[in-house]
């Protein structure tokens, strides 16, 4: 079952109309909240009346934050930093408004449209402050800098060559799903049991946080994942309106109901990526790196969430990428300013810092005049270095790359698209006057963030298989690579076995869908979970059977003999799991719970390869082909690794070229509808070839597993900015991101 690409089992109710999304979660008698947001960026809160809304038909109370004083601000969900502290979240304004959207009040109405009609009804007065909409800027906050070095950072730029410097952006851009946020949350009297309906990603972490704000024993309180239409980072957040739904439904003892509207998205869900990069690396006649020095400006908006400081922190661990740095600095400062507050986007701090790095080495090339893939060979590290140790951390762990043949994945992307015959190509359509182009970016990953998952798997009488895991499905195909790791492990067939996931009232430890953990982590321990069960089938099965453990098979759920053939049942006495389950029903049944933990993450790699064409009278991009080589160690089910890249492809690219939110200069929002916020639709998406490899399988863990939810993404901003630099022949032109066409117009102009 490893390794094949079977059906997805996820897709039945799906494709029939029976899915069960936020939306879709009613409760009787409950209320529906809707947010009133702040209309300013940055001012001092005068007054909130609420008397005309109180008033208004099917109104059941408005709340401003003098009803919900006692409750705390957001935390953060890992380490506590002390110099962020002042600048987590409240869950509605305190004092001041810090961004366009913040909550202010809330309305809870009897239906969602007098809610919002009444939300209309409550005015807020704001003596308006200066906004502060650059983090460059010197009126950006600055709570901290992450700072990670190692080596001689001046001696090496002492001895350099050459001294080659950038100064590269990339602009704000965030995940936006398909399906808006939702919370729906009720208190069970009987029990004292709060639920919260339409949890996604990190239902565990989740709870724990809103137990903590709330006062709640653990135990008291359960989240639970119904479908989800795309997660991408964004929904790993534990928002105001999540925990504002919780806090009602225990006073108002009803349920509560909140749904997100897309103007509210674009506003208040998490945004990404903005950031500047000053960088510099120092080099030698040939072109390998002796020292890379980077200073970056981090734009967080106007809060810290829960993520922290984690996107800094992993754009200054990552930078190096594949390649040997035998000096090293990045200082990344950490500002605030008066926007929509920001945390992680699939890939966080990868994806820009990919830019940077591959930007770099491309304007390595061009002042030494060295092929760009020649430098790119005389910097990566070799397959013998493996396991190659940085003197790094990121998220607290060493980054230890596990294992890795960069580039032989660079030869076999090369040889996939015929290297020299495609540059030939391009240069025939060059000089026929067409702007066409190719670029080519590597990087490094990384995948199964720890410590540890546990995983519970049970038969029962009737010979159903159920895993129940701590995991999270946003239609990555989690329910069909847990069950066929089950199902290889165990003996039985994949489509019979039944995964829970996302009910923190199975399991009461969970790490979630983020981080591209799943598979490696929540997949190890399934495996762990499914050799205990099968160890203890056997046993029995050699009791019943008078037969030993070493003799016996499990093939089709049905324990047998060994056959003279490997992987099929033997001839004679044989007992099904069914029956062995139910023998053992009143010894604790035909079950197990394994757990899985690892001290280090896992690195996958990989290339991106684009060709672009450049409309030179308008200035838009068009992608006309991409190729993603990616190794991820061992695919459980290849057909959905392939989907996984090229769906984050499609994200990269809208970074590349399409998506940015901006502001004005007194920090109002420009992009608050898909007529200003653009992002690519399937005809901008070009056919994607995958070369998928399985060379460089982890050490770390039984399966060899390496995740792949992110590598799709990743370098799509820098193979796209290389292509245009190609095709417009203007080599280091993009320094910025997205390339929208009024900028690559710019750049045309300025070339001729």
């Amino acid at each position: 079952m490893i390794g094949t690409s079977v059906p997805r089992l996820e897709d039945l109710p799906l494709v029939l109309g029976q899915g069960l999304f936020a939306a879709d979660v009613n409760f009787p008698s409950q209320l529906h909240m809707r947010v009133v947001r702040s209309p300013v960026a940055h001012g001092r809160i005068v007054s909130v009346d609420v008397a005309k809304a109180l008033a208004s038909p099917g109104v059941f109370a408005v709340w401003t934050i003098g009803d919900i004083a006692d409750l705390p601000p957001i935390d953060f969900r890992d380490d506590r930093v002390e110099p962020l502290i002042p600048y987590r979240q409240p869950l509605l304004a305190r004092e001041q408004v810090r961004y366009v959207g913040e909550p202010v009040a809330v309305v809870f109405a009897e239906d969602a449209y007098a809610a919002e009609d009444a939300a209309e009804q409550v005015t807020i007065e704001i003596e308006s402050a200066t906004a502060v909409v650059a983090a460059d800027s010197n009126h950006a906050i600055e709570p901290m800098i992450i700072e990670k070095a190692y080596g001689d950072i001046e001696g090496a730029f002492a001895a350099a060559h050459a001294v080659v410097s950038l100064d590269l952006s990339i602009g704000r851009h965030s995940g936006v799903p398909l399906e808006t946020r939702g919370a729906i949350a009720r208190h069970d009297i009987d029990r004292d049991i709060l639920e919260l309906h339409g949890a996604a990603k990190v239902p565990h972490r989740n709870r724990e946080q809103i137990a903590k704000i709330l006062g709640r024993p653990l135990s008291s309180v359960h989240l639970f994942e119904g479908h989800v239409g795309g997660g991408f980072g964004v929904r790993g957040e534990l928002y105001p309106e999540d925990v504002l739904v919780c806090a009602a439904a225990l006073r108002f003892a009803r349920p509560a109901k909140w749904i997100e509207d897309r103007y509210e998205h674009f506003v208040a869900t998490n945004h990404s990526r903005q950031q500047r990069h000053m960088i510099r690396a120092a080099v030698d006649a040939e072109g390998r790196i002796l020292g890379l020095d980077d200073e970056f400006f981090h734009d967080q908006g106007a809060y810290v969430r829960t993520h922290g400081a984690r996107v800094v922190d992993l754009t200054a661990g990552m930078l190096p990428g594949p390649y040997r740095m035998p000096n090293y600095r990045a200082r990344g400062r950490y500002r605030l300013t008066n926007k929509t507050p920001a945390a992680t986007y699939r890939s966080p701090g990868r994806y820009e810092s990919t830019f940077v790095r591959e930007r770099l080495i491309d304007a390595i090339a061009n002042k030494l005049a060295i092929d760009p893939i020649d430098v790119r060979r005389r910097n990566l590290i070799d397959k013998s270095e493996m396991p190659f140790c940085r003197p790094l951390h990121t998220l607290g762990d060493e980054v230890v790359l596990d294992s890795g043949d960069y580039a032989d994945l660079l030869d076999k992307t090369l040889a996939r698209l015929d290297w020299s015959s495609l540059q030939s190509q391009l240069a025939e359509r060059r000089r026929k006057g067409e702007f066409v182009g190719a670029g080519l970016a590597m990087f490094v990953e990384k995948s199964g963030l720890g410590p540890r998952d546990g995983v519970k798997i049970s038969v029962a009488p009737s010979g159903a298989v159920e895993v129940v895991t701590g995991g999270a499905s946003l239609g990555q195909g989690f329910e069909t690579v847990m069950a066929q790791i089950c199902a290889e492990t165990l003996g039985v067939d994949y489509a019979c076995i039944r995964v829970v996931h996302g009910q923190t009232n199975r399991i009461e430890q969970g790490i979630g869908a983020h981080a591209t953990r799943a598979t490696v982590m929540t997949g190890s321990a399934t495996q762990v979970a499914a050799l205990k069960v099968r160890t203890r089938a056997l046993e029995t099965a050699a009791q019943l059977l008078q037969t030993p453990t070493d003799q016996l098979t499990i093939v089709d759920g049905r324990v047998s003999r060994l056959a003279a053939r490997a992987g099929h049942a033997g001839t004679g006495p044989s007992l099904t799991l069914a029956e062995i389950a139910t023998r053992l029903s009143g010894e604790g049944g035909l079950r197990a719970e394994g757990w899985f933990v690892t001290e280090h993450m896992t690195y996958p790699y990989g290339v991106h390869v684009a060709v672009v064409n450049v409309d030179r009278g308008t200035g838009g991009a068009r992608v006309e082909r991409y190729l993603i080589g990616y190794d991820v160690g061992r695919a459980v089910n290849p057909m959905l690794v392939d989907g996984q890249l090229v769906g984050g492809l499609a994200q990269g690219l809208g970074g590349a070229l399409f998506e940015e939110f901006t502001y004005n200069e007194d920090g109002t929002p420009l992009a608050t509808t898909f007529a200003d916020y653009l992002m690519p639709t399937a005809h901008e998406i070009p056919h994607v070839d995958v070369l998928l490899t399985q060379d460089a399988p982890s050490p770390r863990n039984p399966l060899g597993l390496k995740g792949a939810g992110e590598g799709g993404v990743n370098a799509a901003g820098a193979a796209i900015a290389a292509a245009i630099d190609n095709a417009i022949g203007q080599p280091g032109a993009v320094t910025r991101l997205p390339v929208t066409p009024a900028r690559l117009h710019a750049l045309i102009k300025a070339r001729r």
